[in-house]
């Protein structure tokens, strides 16, 4: 049975949420496009760290060209890196399944073999890959968990386990056989489009019984006879966790300290204030000692200049020697 940690709230039953992902997934199944367990096999070991959307614009060129696991048994794995490099880490990829086929077809007749212990032996096929070839090429019931299993698993309340042996063994145990590979398809599909890493909870028909703990805290109680998701479900927010924030106490004030911090943050102010109440600030003494206010003079005011100053000096020459010049002839005789 699944196991709960010490003081956690009970698993959610996997039955109840079954039935509520088959209400959006009616017919839950692998989005790798395969013809037969040779195919998904292949499909299965190129999704690694890739898309099933780009595995299946692959996967067409690759079987045409090796369509069974002899002809890429005697394939090179550098003619097979250019038909897979779409997928990523193409050549580990490209010896892993050349390697695949020639075990295949040296030890099990180009056939893939239906036991799980048997599969696992293969080069690049871990369990969970054995798993999806499992129940839905060669109909043994296996419940494959990859990273969307895991979270979604774990985040609805299926399991506390985190690790994808522990949580394959929880929901076994929680389910049927004939439920093991739609579950997983389910969960899967669930992960893809609405419990993503950042999950949209008002789309999910799993919320009314989901222990997301930033959304119930695991406090609500379990309610197997909530209506769907759309629909009020009545069930009260849980009382926020936060500490309380210490109040802010000020020191005595100081003298002058009100006016202090006026002059601080309006900085200096001109005698007058405008209509809202708000100081300006004071314009300099002398606006032209400003270096923003100094400019060159144009070349039209430098000769307009030159030619007041000679009609000057004309106009001084006209009038004769002032005063001062005749003091100084006198004294001089």
């Amino acid at each position: 049975m699944p196991r709960a940690l010490k003081g956690a709230p009970t698993v959610v039953p996997a039955t109840a949420v079954l039935e509520r992902l088959l209400r959006h997934y009616p017919t839950p199944d692998t989005e790798l496009a395969y013809r037969n367990a040779f195919e998904l096999l292949i499909a299965t070991v190129l999704s690694a760290q890739s898309t099933d959307r780009r595995v299946n614009e692959t996967t067409p060129a690759l079987f045409a060209r090796y369509p069974d696991a002899r002809a890429l048994a005697a394939a090179d794995p550098d003619d097979v890196e250019p038909v897979i490099h779409a997928t990523g880490f193409f050549r580990v990829k490209s010896r892993a399944i050349v390697t695949l086929s020639q075990r295949l077809v040296a030890d099990h007749g180009g056939e893939v073999p239906a036991v799980m212990d048997v599969l696992t032996t293969l080069p690049g096929v871990g369990r969970k890959t054995a798993n999806v070839v499992l129940g839905h090429a060669l109909d043994v019931p296996g419940l494959p968990v990859d990273r969307h299993v895991l979270r979604v698993a774990e985040r609805i309340g299926l399991t506390f386990d985190t690790t994808p042996e522990g949580v394959e063994r929880d929901l076994c145990a929680a389910l049927p056989p004939s439920d093991w590979t739609r579950m997983s398809d389910a969960l899967i599909l669930h992960g893809r489009r609405v419990c993503r890493p950042k999950p949209q909870c008002a789309e999910c028909e799993v919320a009314d019984i989901c222990r997301y703990p930033f959304k119930t805290g695991g406090l609500a109680p379990l309610d197997l006879d909530a209506p769907p998701a759309g629909a009020p479900s009545g069930r009260a927010r849980p009382p926020s966790r936060k500490a309380p924030q210490r109040p802010r106490t000020a020191g005595p004030a100081r003298p002058g300290q009100d006016a202090q911090d006026r002059a601080r943050r309006t900085g200096p102010t001109s005698a007058g204030t405008g209509s809202q109440g708000t100081a300006r600030r004071a314009a300099p003494a002398n606006p032209e000692a400003s270096p923003r206010s100094r400019k060159a003079p144009r070349q039209g005011d430098r000769t307009q200049e030159a030619a007041t100053g000679r009609a000057t000096v004309k106009a001084t020459k006209a009038q004769g020697p002032g005063p001062k010049a005749d003091v100084a002839k006198r004294t001089r005789r």
